[in-house]
């Protein structure tokens, strides 16, 4: 049982990295639209579809598997790795959290963030994930 715990917990995951990736990227085009015009509208559509479809149900997905492991006792949580992953992943649905305030503002048409902020902050969920799978995988503390 234990192995599919694992198997849907790293699917939810790349499911969930691949949506906490695309949409800042919509976030880049959708900022240099002009509120109200068809692309902007259609952006919304993706934006919205993306987030509630595939991002957010990927994250809550990647929690319930991965609290199912600890659960099963997978986890020895007198070494520092663990709690240093379960930080960072508490940073990416942090992030996740952003993500949703800034879908919100697009929505309502009243986004004050650049192009460039969104450049940026796209990094964020890639340097999350790195130091995670190191946690998971390297074990390095």
């Amino acid at each position: 049982m234990i192995e599919w715990f694992k198997a849907l917990h790293v699917i939810s995951v790349i499911a969930w990295m691949a949506g906490l990736l695309y949409l800042p990227r919509l976030f880049v085009y959708h900022s240099v639209s002009e509120a109200g015009s068809a692309q902007s509208e259609t952006f919304k559509v993706m934006e919205r579809r993306l987030f509630r479809a595939i991002t957010t149900p990927a994250m809550i997905a990647t929690w319930i598997f991965g609290l199912a492991m600890i659960g099963h006792g997978i986890v020895d949580w007198s070494s520092f790795w663990p709690w240093a992953k379960a930080a960072l992943v508490l940073a990416l649905s942090g992030y996740h959290g952003l993500l949703a305030r800034h879908l919100k503002a697009f929505a309502r048409d009243e986004n004050d963030k650049p192009q460039k902020y969104f450049r940026m902050i796209n990094e964020v969920p890639t340097v999350l994930m790195v130091g995670i799978v190191i946690m998971v995988i390297v074990r390095p503390f």
